[in-house]
């Protein structure tokens, strides 16, 4: 090979290995903002709503149904599944900062209150994915979506 051609081939060599340097670079910049813009879903939801995403959700061990009422109400009616977290007791922001954020939420109370404000913490604290279920339990029974109930003792 002449000087000119081996030249030529060294300057194309070059070139190329230019450009796949580049180019790798440019893909890992672009997974890492696509990871950093991760987008928060933090919605209100209807009781329809709520029900259709237990149900398509009903096996998905990353779903979680929170019920932030008191222990009482909780006790006394539920939704099925559900676990619950007390607004009012006096540790409830740490106890919400201490579950999984990367899990996806649905958060319900008696009437939405509880829940409103429960929405703005999960989103302060980082929460991935959070649904409030707008008017609470008493919706979801006044639309005839089924509850557990605690047995009446026998008199």
């Amino acid at each position: 090979m002449d000087s000119g051609k081996r030249a030529l081939f060294l300057l194309l060599a070059a070139v190329l290995t230019v450009v796949l340097l580049i180019s790798g670079c440019a893909q890992d910049e672009n997974t890492a903002m696509k990871t950093a813009t991760k987008v928060q879903v933090i919605e209100d939801i209807t009781v329809e709503q709520a029900f259709a995403l237990l149900q398509e959700n009903s096996d998905n061990p990353d779903f979680v149904l929170l019920d932030v009422r008191t222990p009482a109400e909780f006790e006394v009616e539920r939704i099925e599944s559900a676990i619950m977290l007390d607004y009012y007791s006096e540790n409830f922001r740490e106890a919400l900062d201490e579950l999984d954020k990367s899990k996806t939420y649905l958060i319900y109370c008696r009437s939405g209150r509880r829940t409103g404000e429960t929405l703005q913490m999960m989103k302060e604290l980082g929460f991935d994915e959070v649904y409030n279920m707008l008017g609470g339990i008493n919706s979801w029974k006044s639309k005839g979506f089924p509850t557990i109930k605690k047995e009446a003792p026998n008199g």
